[in-house]
């Protein structure tokens, strides 16, 4: 019997794992390894108990992101963590986007509300756009969860985008401002996923945001659905996206080298040129079933850490 086992962290809406990450368990094994769904805020839990613990489907951490963060570093100063903890703590916060502009990487263009500023209605409606969609989001979010879709030359739909905004700075939430990029309605977003730091696999998501914010009717809703297909991304979206995962090293603390995985969400902006939409390196979903041997190239890439 294997002696090494490893976690793969989940949350307490799925703790048998997303149906995308359910195939690891028989891939570890095929490589004498025992792999375990894991709750990620079970207070039973021994993680020392394990050899390794790999984030995957904890995503009802943005509404505990302090809670998130301390569990991250707990049990990182206990067993090996995937990614690692420093990693986590830099992109658990879309304001992370701000080091790669600073880096000369593209992103959307983005104004930035901070809580402490206490806006009010009126300086909020300055900062939109003064044509076009655009789209209201809190840095730290997952899924298009708390996040909507405004027309600026609709008043009542200014109204509505003032609205969401000042719920999310009173919370204390920081607050993104972005234009809505148009093509994203017939080219949709590009995932690229990377292993060990080199290109894996695309996929398309389809558009997600297709009016104002609406409060979930359930408290178990993690995430929208999304609709997936395979693709074959572009020289010029691989080009981005591989700019993004070499400078790593260099914008992220405690990143000296390749990460397990990462993920670099892509649209097109108004002239079709990718630009960064999400940078995941926390806990992405990779749409195994999408691209045959991704599951083995990321087994692989963590077997080699154990």
């Amino acid at each position: 019997m294997s002696s090494r086992r490893i976690a793969l962290a989940t949350c307490s809406s799925l703790p048998a794992l997303d149906d995308d990450d359910v195939p690891l368990v028989p891939a570890f094994a095929q490589r004498d390894v025992v792999a375990e769904p894991v709750v990620w805020d079970d207070p039973a839990v021994d993680w020392a108990g394990y050899d390794l613990v790999l984030i995957r489907s904890t995503w009802d951490y943005t509404d505990r992101p302090r809670e998130f963060l301390d569990w991250v570093r707990r049990v990182e100063k206990s067993t090996r963590l995937v990614n690692p903890a420093s990693a986590v703590e830099w992109n658990v916060d879309k304001s992370y986007q701000r080091t790669l502009e600073s880096a000369g990487l593209p992103i959307v263009p983005t104004i930035w509300l901070d809580p402490e500023r206490n806006f009010d209605s009126r300086q909020i409606h300055t900062r939109f756009p003064a044509f076009g969609d655009f789209v209201i989001k809190p840095t730290i979010s997952a899924g298009s969860r708390d996040t909507g879709r405004y027309s600026a030359g609709e008043t009542s739909s200014r109204a509505l985008a003032i609205t969401h905004a000042k719920s999310l700075l009173q919370a204390g939430r920081h607050v993104m401002l972005q234009r809505y990029l148009r093509q994203v309605d017939t080219v949709g977003e590009t995932a690229i996923v990377f292993i060990d730091g080199v290109f894996s696999h695309a996929v398309r998501k389809a558009p997600l945001l297709s009016g104002p914010f609406r409060a979930p009717t359930t408290t178990s809703v993690l995430y929208k659905e999304e609709v997936m297909s395979a693709r074959d991304a572009s020289p010029a979206e691989r080009e981005v996206a591989e700019r993004v995962v070499a400078a790593l090293p260099e914008l992220v603390p405690g990143v000296d080298g390749p990460l397990v995985y990462a993920r670099v969400d892509l649209i097109p902006d108004d002239a079709g040129n990718p630009v960064v939409l999400e940078l995941e390196l926390t806990e992405p979903s990779f749409f195994f079933a999408l691209a045959p041997g991704s599951i083995d190239r990321l087994v692989d890439a963590v077997v080699a850490r154990l």
